[in-house]
């Protein structure tokens, strides 16, 4: 039989693609190409994005967890493994070459082994050189060097899907650190912004516990007067007791927060003072994010690419178990040098040897195996798919109400911020008015008291619209500019500033009605 149609099958194997076609889960075809309210279209950026914030500590701490995060460097640890296992599962790609040296020497009688024919009658040499009627003997001393080669031919794609299959995955693994990545730098923006808030509700409550106070010495001597009720009294003190307690809670926060920020930064707790400071003054930005983000952006999510690119690894996976099915062609050779001395090693036009093999192996009964490893890799397929279109569907949802939830926290944060008007307007009319004699200094002292619980509030819905403009870069997986502009990593307009403080106000110095 003719050798060339096995050829020509060979050859047009070659050309089979056996993976099945790429094609996106339903879910991922029909995503929306803006989100809701679109308004103004915005471009992906994601370089150094926590700049938007304009807060040099904010910018150090965050500087610092890159550098010294733990969790990202076991991320970055286990994308280098990945990407050494892919060039272990590409290498059969080329061939494999080993280099070989061989030195023998044996030594035995002629009438043994593969010698015996020497010693057969008309041979002579029966007889060793002496001539003492024994056995002759035999030694040789074969040394050799040689280079040898093993390849199998890919025809049917399985080593090709296999590599395409391990960088798929490297691809992912890689998208997965990015993932640490981004959920590294949200906590130490999150943990910074909690302890923004937790050292100002402290300041707050200090001066609020020393109103109270205050409060209660008044009320006591309006008491001692019969002024006042026992009832009242009794509640004066309940209210400084309560607020009292909850100092000690608000402090136990604040070192709990403080010493989660040291482990993100790979540092023992207590030892971010230096990183922190004393003095921390934010600022909250609320330009407005572009309503018409697209869609699209969605692919610059980690988390959604790492999906992508594990569903294309799947996909490949079909394709080397499907060849798996078919027959395999291996290669093999060996070309070297021989002789008798180390010497002759060197006569290679004369001493050269050469070697080569063909072997092809096909799969005729392995109990079903092989359809099976095709089975599962479609099942794994299917799951993939699945997983993309749920991280798709997933993200979509979150931008959506992340973009919401800031929208409300914006207009939140502007009502606290119109109540601090009044908050103090309220208490420099008291003031005003105890000061002329018109009202009494516990008016003043309540009406002060009310201008500390909004500026608590205020520093807690400052935190809230930080937190949910956090969610938005977290959610689209970086930053973003209008559309048409230049990236800008540093946003400065429309910043407004957080309540570096409680603003202690002095007491008026004369006195009024009591």
């Amino acid at each position: 039989m003719p050798a060339w149609p096995v050829v020509l099958v060979l050859l047009l194997g070659g050309c089979l693609s056996l993976e099945p076609p790429a094609r996106l889960p339903a879910p991922v075809a029909a995503a929306p190409a803006a989100y809701p309210d679109a308004g103004v279209e915005g471009a992906y950026e994601p370089l150094r994005w926590w700049r938007a914030f304009g807060d040099p500590v904010l910018t150090r701490l965050v500087d610092s967890a890159l550098a010294a995060n733990l969790d990202l460097a076991e991320a970055a640890a286990r994308v280098e493994e990945v990407r050494a296992q892919y060039r272990i599962v590409r290498s059969p790609l080329l061939p494999g070459v080993t280099a070989s040296a061989d030195a023998s020497y044996s030594d035995g009688p002629s009438n043994t082994g593969t010698l015996s024919f020497l010693s057969r009658p008309g041979r002579g040499d029966s007889t060793d050189a002496g001539g003492g009627g024994g056995t002759a003997r035999f030694s040789n001393t074969t040394y050799s060097a040689s280079l040898g080669f093993a390849y199998e031919l890919d025809f049917w794609g399985r080593v090709r899907n296999d590599a395409r299959a391990a960088l798929g995955e490297a691809f992912a693994t890689e998208a997965d650190y990015h993932t640490a990545r981004l959920g590294v730098l949200s906590e130490t923006i999150a943990t910074y912004f909690e302890i923004v808030d937790l050292r100002a509700q402290i300041a707050v409550l200090v001066e609020t516990i020393d109103v109270l106070d205050e409060r209660v010495e008044q009320t006591e001597t309006r008491y001692d007067r019969g002024l006042v009720s026992s009832f009242e009294l009794y509640q004066v003190r309940q209210d400084y007791r309560n607020t009292q307690a909850s100092l000690p809670q608000r402090e136990s926060q604040l070192a709990d927060a403080e010493s989660r920020l040291a482990v993100l930064l790979g540092r023992y707790a207590g030892r971010t003072a230096s990183l922190l400071g004393e003095d921390l003054l934010p600022r909250l930005v609320f330009e407005p994010i572009p309503a018409g983000l697209p869609a699209a952006l969605l692919v610059q999510r980690p988390d959604v690419r790492a999906a992508a690119y594990r569903l294309e690894a799947a996909r490949y996976r079909i394709g080397a178990r499907r060849a798996e099915l078919f027959p395999t062609l291996s290669l093999s050779g060996a070309l070297g040098t021989q002789g008798s001395d180390a010497g002759a090693l060197l006569d290679v036009l004369d001493q050269w040897t050469l070697n080569l093999g063909a072997g092809l192996t096909a799969p005729l009964f392995q109990a079903g195996r092989l359809r099976a490893d095709v089975d599962a890799a479609e099942a794994q397929y299917a799951q993939r798919a699945a997983a993309y279109a749920r991280a798709v569907l997933t993200a979509y949802r979150e931008v959506a109400a992340a973009m919401e939830d800031y929208e409300e926290q914006r207009q939140r944060y502007a009502f606290f911020l119109a109540q601090l008007d009044e908050a103090e307007a309220s208490a420099d009319l008291q003031a005003a008015r105890y000061e002329a004699g018109l009202t009494r200094y516990t008016d003043y002292l309540d009406a002060l008291r009310t201008l500390y619980q909004v500026q608590a509030s205020l520093s807690s819905a400052g935190r809230e619209a930080a937190l949910a403009r956090l969610a938005i870069h977290r959610a689209l997986g970086g930053g973003w500019t209008e559309d048409g502009a230049p990236p800008r990593f540093e946003l400065v307009p429309g910043v407004v500033p957080l309540p570096e403080a409680p603003r202690v106000r002095s007491l008026p110095a004369t006195g009024g009605a009591n």
